[in-house]
């Protein structure tokens, strides 16, 4: 609600989907999924470079997955913008399973098969006893429509998640096939983000949203 004499908000609303900063297991190549891992010196360099920049889009809005590593990247944002940070397990990375906590080495070494499926674009679960992409885009694309319910005209929502995860919700949101996404779409580096402009309904009535920016960061906005 707008208080008296103030103007409201007009424009398309805006999501900007975040990848974390680096961890020391993305340093040393290690597969996290669900581990919870601390920012890396280097990660804690990328939040600070890149903070100001997600903090100008003047969020109405914080989420970020719960993991410690995406809640941390948004404590940064939030601490230039005055906006808390809503925790959504749902927008946590993809589950490896097996895989978590090893080498990426060891997991070609000790999982042929399974790689050599997920490079022919098989949707198979990670890690043998983990999550398919199917999976984390029903969840991670259920929080991000949560997300863009909230917002009202003119509004930015700043969602902080993992490399998979924020991928697969993009494409879930804007109705893209995900083995199109695949194909097309390099993965986003570390604390680097999709922009998602509101673009009008369909004839159908149903709102469309579009990717107007691609691993977006400090350097290249």
């Amino acid at each position: 609600m707008t208080a008296a004499g103030s103007v409201a908000p007009v424009g398309p609303r805006r999501i900007v989907i975040v990848r974390h900063a680096e961890t020391v297991d993305n340093a040393a190549r290690v597969w996290q999924g669900h581990k919870d891992t601390e920012l890396s010196d280097r990660g804690h360099e990328q939040v600070e470079a890149a903070a100001p920049h997600l903090a100008a889009y003047a969020p109405a809005l914080i989420v970020s997955s719960d993991l410690r590593r995406a809640a941390s990247t948004a404590d940064a944002i939030s601490g230039l913008t005055g906006i808390g940070v809503r925790l959504d397990p749902r927008l946590r990375e993809v589950h490896v399973g097996e895989w978590q906590g090893l080498h990426a080495d060891e997991v070609r070494e000790r999982y042929p098969e399974v790689i050599a499926a997920l490079d022919r674009g098989e949707d198979t679960p990670r890690g043998v006893t983990g999550e398919t992409r199917a999976q984390v885009a029903e969840r991670a694309g259920a929080a991000l429509r949560d997300v863009a319910g909230e917002l009202e005209p003119g509004q930015t929502a700043v969602v902080v998640a993992h490399g998979v995860s924020a991928r697969v919700a993009t494409s879930a949101l804007v109705g893209l096939d995900q083995d199109v996404s695949d194909a097309v779409f390099r993965g986003l580096d570390n604390c680097h983000w999709i922009e998602l402009v509101e673009a009008g309904k369909s004839f159908s009535e149903v709102t469309r949203w579009r990717i107007s920016g691609w691993n977006l960061g400090p350097w290249n906005v």
